[in-house]
Order: C-alpha cells, then sequence, then structure tokens
C-alpha cells in the first residue's frame, strides 16, 4: 500500500512537491536557490541591524551601494567569500560556512 502523504494548503510545499522532489537535477537547482537566498537575506538582516542603508554600508566595505543591493537580491548568484567577509567584518561579524547532509 502506498504511503499517504500529508496534505498541504502551502504553495511553496506544493510546487516543490510537485516540481522537484525526487528529481535530483531540479532539487541541486533548488539547493542553490535557498543558498542564494539565504546570502541575501542574512546580508540585509545584518545590514539593517547595524542601522545602516545600502550605500551606508558600501562605503565602510569600500565598494558602490549597487553592489550590496546586488548581494541582497536573492537571485543574485556572483557571492564571493571575499566579499561577504568584507561586509561581515565591517559589521563586527564572521562569515560562517557550514557542511550539511544532503535530504
Amino acid at each position: 500500500m502506498a504511503k499517504k502523504r500529508k496534505t498541504t494548503s502551502d504553495a511553496l510545499e506544493i510546487i516543490v512537491r510537485r516540481y522537484y522532489r525526487g528529481r535530483p537535477d531540479r532539487e541541486t537547482d533548488l539547493a542553490e536557490m535557498e543558498a542564494n537566498v539565504a546570502v541575501a537575506d542574512n546580508t540585509r538582516d545584518a545590514r539593517t541591524k547595524a542601522g545602516l542603508s545600502q550605500r551606508g554600508l558600501a562605503k565602510l566595505v569600500g565598494t558602490t551601494a549597487s553592489v550590496i543591493c546586488r548581494l541582497e537580491d536573492a537571485d543574485y548568484e556572483g557571492h564571493s567569500l571575499a566579499m561577504l567577509n568584507r561586509i561581515a567584518a565591517a559589521l563586527d561579524k564572521r562569515v560562517e560556512i557550514r557542511f550539511v547532509a544532503i535530504k
């Protein structure tokens, strides 16, 4: 007998189930998108908690506001560890990277 899946009304969960789960190539793409969103969200959250505008953070880091804007865009895929470390240092933080098991 097939295992019954728990029903949900969560639109994102429905999309993941329908288009990603069980498809390794798509699951890899989804994991990359989630990582990009996490970098963007963490960068924006750290900046706003420090009370800085994008322009203010850019000045501390030695770059332009457009670079900070790009880093805070969830669709951006060009994150560099060097830039993230510069941002972290400007905010008196550190970058932490973890390797986690694939589901």
